[in-house]
């Protein structure tokens, strides 16, 4: 308790020089807990919103498919697997058939994937149920992404062409009967939706699927030929893998940021250890041996860290707090990086962030005071009293 009042002292008869290392450290821990708050808002709500339009509780692909090779759609349709019509009737479980085609708007020229799904399904969000009208053209649902980029609009009717399984083109007229909002890219970005029964028919594969949406209160109990079940967690990775990487990055500007914190810190011990001999002479004197010593100094140092905790919740707690509830408005155009990211990014702060960030500051701080600190043990009590230095 000794250490801890002197420490104290020394510090608040610091003045300006403790309050200015307490606010940098303070203004480290808010930024540091804001911005993987961001980061893990981000990651939150993008695995809400991939989940919720794209991939469900899970995807069940055909053995060809890959979605990043547009060669392989030809060739990785099959017939629907007699083991999944129960569960497609029951609605937890959705086929959608993949084809390539091309859009004409007004004339213009576009590729872009057809993707045939149930217009009653209830596994995604996506608002297919506008495709059960009555109309001369197919009905099909866009994103805003596609709709801007071909500058279509809802009632708009167009052109689109596509190729069959026996290699004959064909085309029609199409009727954007819904444009939706949607943070998700892969659900948006040159694509059209249509009822699957149309698309089947169209490219001339009856009762065919490219893969299938898993929805709630579905099992994989079995392995089925020709197909792979994709997990969540599977389909998630390399969102896991950018947010690592985001965090990665954002750690590079926090270890700068923190060693201007402790370059402070440490001059700051230097300077009272070399100002304060005759005071460290005449403690020694008194009776406290020199780990006492060196531990006072090494608690003075680490009580930045403390200060800077009350200090930075007095003005921290209310900002991101604020931040919780307005969130965090990403610039223009972000939305075009082909990520899922939404308009506005709400913080999500964690009891096991905000503990780890403290931790780490104080850790460090009590390692970069006691540095200085270990010149006390080779002080000798009278040449200390005397003010001359080792």
């Amino acid at each position: 308790m000794l250490s801890l009042k002197l420490a104290y002292r020394n510090l608040i008869g610091a003045g300006l020089r403790t309050w200015l290392n307490v606010f940098v450290l303070s203004f480290t821990y808010i930024l540091i807990i804001w911005h993987y708050g961001i980061i893990d808002g981000w990651n939150h709500q993008a695995k809400k919103d991939m989940k919720a339009w794209e991939i469900g509780n899970g995807q069940i692909w055909h053995q060809n498919y890959d979605p990043y090779d547009f060669f392989t759609l030809e060739e990785s349709h099959t017939t629907i697997p007699q083991t999944f019509k129960n569960a497609i009737s029951d609605g937890v479980l959705t086929p959608v058939l993949i084809s390539q085609a091309t859009v004409y708007p007004e004339g213009r020229i576009q590729s872009m994937l057809l993707r045939g799904i149930d217009p009653n399904q209830k596994v995604i969000a996506l608002p297919t149920a506008e495709m059960n009208i009555e109309s001369d053209e197919i009905p099909v649902i866009i994103g805003r992404r596609m709709a801007k980029n071909c500058k279509l609009k809802e009632g708009d009717i167009t052109i689109i062409r596509w190729r069959d399984i026996n290699g004959t083109f064909d085309a029609t007229e199409v009727k954007i009967v819904k444009v939706f909002n949607c943070n998700v890219p892969n659900v948006d970005a040159g694509q059209m939706w249509i009822p699957i029964n149309k698309l089947q028919e169209m490219i001339q594969s009856p009762d065919e699927a490219t893969m299938f949406i898993i929805g709630e209160n579905f099992e994989m109990n079995e392995n089925v030929s020709g197909w792979e079940f994709k997990s969540f967690d599977y389909l998630m990775t390399e969102m896991d893998e950018m947010i690592k990487m985001k965090k990665i990055g954002g750690s590079v500007f926090y270890f700068i940021l923190i060693l201007l914190a402790m370059l402070a810190i440490f001059d700051t011990q230097v300077l009272s250890i070399f100002r304060r001999q005759k005071e460290i002479g005449t403690y020694i004197a008194m009776g406290m041996t020199r780990i006492q010593v060196v531990s006072l100094f090494t608690v003075e140092g680490a009580m930045h860290a403390i200060l800077a905790i009350i200090v930075g919740a007095i003005y921290g707690i209310p900002f991101l707090l604020w931040q919780m509830k307005t969130g965090f408005s990403m610039p223009a155009g972000t939305d075009d990086f082909g990520i899922a990211i939404a308009e506005t990014i709400f913080p999500v702060y964690g009891a096991g962030l905000i503990f780890f960030t403290v931790l780490l500051v104080i850790i460090i701080t009590t390692i970069v005071s006691y540095m200085p600190a270990r010149k006390i043990s080779k002080m000798k009590p009278t040449d200390a009293i005397k003010g001359k230095i080792q």
